[in-house]
């Protein structure tokens, strides 16, 4: 998609659909009320007969508006006025771009975001207009034998700008912000692929290609003799019962100091959970393919930021493999020792998400980084927490969360946090090993992410349950490549301090 930033008037804009607003009340926002004068109160006369939108994400489109060069108009409801901020802005662009894919226009305009308050910083509008248009356009027709019915037409997005030096701060984010989208949508495309094409392998695969196409991208792929080698026994366990071999996947960015410490990001990657010996039951097994949206988020987050070339180093590690039954499977009660020397009574083996993650956290703090994060979808307990609007985030180090979350309010990807604390790990308890893999149905998701903290006491650590976020059921099933939004602006906050 081309991108342009535009000071003129809606009225004198060329292209083939303009975007304005109106709120609640028959309030027309500012580009609205401009192009209302242009043509003779057209705009208004409709608003107060009820024909123009008003709630949150309506729209209507109109053609050959008098007084108006481009060859439709297209309103889009903003909700109160009052309320009306980035994240109404995403949620009207979507709307609009919905919209205008059912139209024949090949070029869109937006003037929907007005001058100060929470559109004070272009930078945040530009992002949240390019990632929410992106969202929108976005099809996944890959397994399909004919291609979507309404193939988006849109090719030029232009951004409507108060004056000369919003344009200039404008164009300087496009390609940000493109490459933000384009992570997002490596994210979607890989969580929606089926388990027998989304492999172990498939995810090295696709590893490799962004270390092809980035130079400041290195990669290693680990096998299951390196897992032995290293002595990640939680890992193995969870790999034994399937025929696909397991990958323990780096991605090396470097784009800051030799000197400076990395951010580590750690994916979990289970490209299918069948729940192993401890079965899944049948209905909405197939989401398991969604599995591995955490790995998922971690190539997203590292094509973005090396497309962003920003100026930080960031090592992303993936332990990617299938949790299957079968006779070598792990049972129930087996205990393993992990790579830092720690043994683990395995109470469930659909618990195999810390399994891996707990190896995968030991191998990362060998970089020694700055800060670990990981990011999974561990936990059916954080979904009935949270459900599917915020991210869980739990972690015991105040500055962290603290980062994480405003990361997450900035792009719209929300989190929210969630306890760590000494009194839950006794949960863990087991009369055979150091702990046992589960904790019991209370404070399931903190349990599992006490789990996890068990191995990274030393560090910079926080933990992301994306179990809720990572995807969407029902008639709209599909990934949502969340939290790539969340990391990226978490990185991007990193390298400018």
């Amino acid at each position: 998609m081309q991108y342009q930033a535009s000071e003129n008037s809606p009225s004198r804009q060329i292209c083939d659909c303009i975007v304005v607003g109106i709120y609640e009340k028959r309030s027309l926002n500012t580009a609205a009320a401009i192009m209302d004068k242009s043509s003779r109160s057209a705009l208004s006369q409709l608003a107060r007969k009820n024909d123009l939108p008003a709630a949150l994400g309506e729209a209507t489109v109109l053609r050959k508006l008098a007084g108006v060069k481009a060859a439709r108009v297209l309103v889009v409801g903003l909700g109160k006025k009052t309320e009306f901020g980035l994240a109404e802005l995403e949620k009207a662009t979507t709307s609009a771009v919905q919209a205008i894919t059912k139209t024949g226009a090949k070029s869109v305009a937006f003037y929907l975001a007005e001058n100060g308050g929470d559109f004070s910083d272009i930078r945040q509008v530009v992002f949240r207009t390019v990632v929410a248009a992106h969202k929108a356009l976005y099809r996944f027709d890959q397994m399909k034998s004919k291609p979507s019915k309404n193939p988006s037409r849109i090719k030029k997005l232009i951004l409507g700008c108060a004056d000369a030096a919003a344009c200039e701060e404008a164009r300087n984010e496009f390609a940000a912000a493109d490459a933000l989208s384009q992570g997002i949508a490596l994210a979607r495309d890989l969580g929606n692929l089926p388990a027998n094409v989304c492999t172990p392998d498939y995810l090295a695969d696709e590893a490799r290609r962004i270390g092809r196409d980035h130079k400041s991208v290195t990669t290693k792929i680990m096998g299951r003799k390196d897992l032995e080698k290293f002595g990640m026994g939680a890992f193995i366990s969870v790999t034994q019962g399937a025929q696909r071999p397991p990958r323990l996947i780096q991605l090396h960015y470097r784009g800051g100091a030799k000197t400076d410490a990395p951010v580590a990001l750690v994916g979990k990657g289970i490209t299918f959970d069948t729940g192993g010996i401890s079965l899944k039951p049948p209905p909405g097994m197939d989401e398991m393919k969604f599995d591995m949206c955490g790995a998922a988020a971690v190539l997203g987050t590292m094509q973005a930021l090396a497309k962003m070339q920003l100026p930080i180093n960031v090592v992303g590690i993936i332990p990617a493999c299938e949790n299957m039954p079968s006779g070598t499977a792990t049972r129930p009660g087996d205990i393993v020792t992990t790579m830092d020397g720690k043994t683990v009574e395995i109470l469930n083996t659909d618990a195999e998400g810390r399994l891996i993650l707990c190896d995968a956290l030991c191998y990362a703090k060998t970089f020694k980084p700055s800060t670990i994060i990981d990011i999974a979808t561990l936990t059916g307990a954080c979904v009935i927490a949270l459900g599917d609007h915020y991210s869980g985030l739990m972690s015991p180090h105040d500055e962290l969360a603290s980062e994480l979350l405003t990361a997450g309010v900035t792009a719209g990807d929300l989190a929210w946090r969630m306890p760590v604390a000494e009194h839950y790990v006794k949960n863990l308890k087991s009369n055979f090993a150091d702990f046992a893999n589960v904790g019991g149905r209370p404070a399931g998701a903190i349990t599992a992410a006490c789990y996890l903290w068990q191995f990274v006491k030393d560090q910079n650590w926080a933990h992301l349950d994306i179990a809720g976020s990572a995807w969407e059921s029902g008639s709209n099933k599909g990934a949502t490549g969340r939290p790539v939004g969340l990391l990226i602006r978490y990185l991007m906050n990193k390298g400018q301090q």
